[in-house]
């Protein structure tokens, strides 16, 4: 009677084995598929954005942000497979959101008008702009700040926040005007003597 418990056992521990393993090797897949999917998916996404035009620094953000997002969820679902409670650890995830947003409640700010000034193109590179009590021509548009040189050659960083939150503005562009091509006569003159 012993050898047949035992034996039921032994198969009940084999069964365990084998539809753990079976579960562990899905987690694994759905990690590593889906890991696939969120790069292609990221990099889908990277060249959409860059052929309608969209600024480098903003494909880059947004195809980490994609990406990073879909891995959350991928990973969550994997330990799901697995048999992990998830619903701590999205709390978690969600709590741990909450405290980094209200940390950094000015910089998401600043990247919120950043995006904004990209998108919208009130302003360019090259522009003179007139904008949160600085002037100065503008020598590049980053997702957090906006960098001038004033007209003495000083380099000013203007966060985005103070830039959207205000008046802009923007100088029109010098007026060009064709300067008519006189004719060098001393040339000929030279060759005629």
């Amino acid at each position: 009677m012993d050898k047949l418990a035992s034996m039921f056992e032994l198969e009940a521990v084999k069964a365990k084995v084998l539809s753990f393993g079976g579960t562990a090797l899905a987690a694994v897949l759905i990690l590593l598929l889906g890991r696939l999917a969120a790069r292609a998916l990221a990099h889908m996404l990277s060249g959409v954005l860059e052929r309608s035009g969209t600024d480098k620094t903003l494909v880059r953000f947004l195809h980490n942000l994609v990406y990073a997002l879909l891995m959350v969820f991928i990973v969550v679902a994997s330990l799901e497979k697995i048999g992990v409670n998830t619903t701590s650890f999205i709390g978690v995830v969600a709590a741990a959101g909450l405290a980094i947003g209200f940390a950094l409640q000015g910089s998401l700010s600043n990247f919120a008008s950043g995006v904004m000034i990209i998108l919208l193109h009130h302003f360019g590179v090259g522009d003179h702009i007139e904008a949160a009590g600085q002037s100065g021509r503008v020598i590049d548009i980053q997702i957090f700040s906006t960098v001038l040189i004033t007209d003495d050659g000083t380099r000013v960083i203007v966060p985005n926040n103070a830039i959207t939150s205000g008046a802009i503005k923007v100088a029109p562009e010098p007026a060009r005007t064709a300067v008519p091509a006189i004719p060098d006569t001393r040339a000929k003159d030279v060759q005629a003597a």
